[in-house]
């Protein structure tokens, strides 16, 4: 796909691997519009980027915006959906544990109501997480809510095939505005977190946002997770 003139829309878009994503396709040439739970956010938003405010758990107001916004090229979600659990499964609060799954549920909104405005040859692109294949001590629910991500997108790319590509990037340790330390001890998080893996330090939302790229361009990639982990896979 030439991005160049392709209208975008991208869940998640006012910060972090979002707004990397969208700045990335708005300099890519595409007309972009990125939607966030928090509309004061829009205020960071670069040249070539709108607005929009929605919360993917709200399906009635998501197909409402879809629609207003359609047709489009490009659709993208790296919105969480809310908060996840962290912490040994059998000490779990379920509660937490389900909303976790928050995220799967906004993605599986995206999908349901903006597929029907994607162009022919237009491309979908999910976020899922490095613990899906590979869950360290306290991510179950991480691992869990990303696996079935990445599942759905597996088959979702039979069913939509061949008028649509869909596709998941799945970052590792990112340094993003979702952690909330600062100064030092934001650094030494860090530093603990990827002290294992293959490349030891965080991974820039740019960086994953080059991912997304990847996929969203290559007329030959369907159904795929293109890992973005800096060799957490393999740590």
């Amino acid at each position: 796909m030439n991005i160049s003139g392709k209208k975008a829309v991208v869940f998640g878009g006012t910060s972090g691997i979002g707004l990397a994503t969208a700045t990335l396709l708005a300099e890519a040439g595409a007309k972009v519009v990125a939607i966030g739970r928090n509309p004061p956010k829009s205020g960071q938003l670069p040249e070539g980027v709108s607005a929009e405010q929605c919360d993917v758990r709200d399906g009635a107001a998501m197909q409402a915006l879809l629609d207003s916004l359609a047709p489009y090229d490009i659709l993208v979600s790296a919105a969480t959906g809310g908060d996840r659990a962290i912490g040994a499964f059998l000490d779990m609060n379920m509660d937490g544990f389900k909303a976790s799954f928050d995220k799967l549920w906004g993605y599986a909104n995206v999908v349901r109501h903006g597929a029907r405005h994607v162009t022919d040859g237009g491309s979908i692109t999910l976020v899922s997480g490095a613990p899906a294949r590979n869950c360290k001590p306290g991510q179950i629910a991480l691992s869990s809510v990303g696996a079935a991500v990445e599942a759905m997108v597996r088959a979702l790319a039979v069913e939509l095939a061949p008028r649509i590509r869909i596709n998941v990037v799945s970052p590792g340790t990112i340094d993003t505005p979702m952690v909330a330390a600062k100064g030092a001890e934001r650094a030494a998080l860090y530093d603990k977190m990827t002290a294992n893996n293959l490349i030891p330090r965080a991974g820039s939302a740019d960086e994953v946002a080059q991912g997304l790229l990847f996929v969203i361009g290559n007329d030959f990639v369907t159904g795929t997770t293109v890992d973005v982990d800096g060799g957490w896979l393999l740590s």
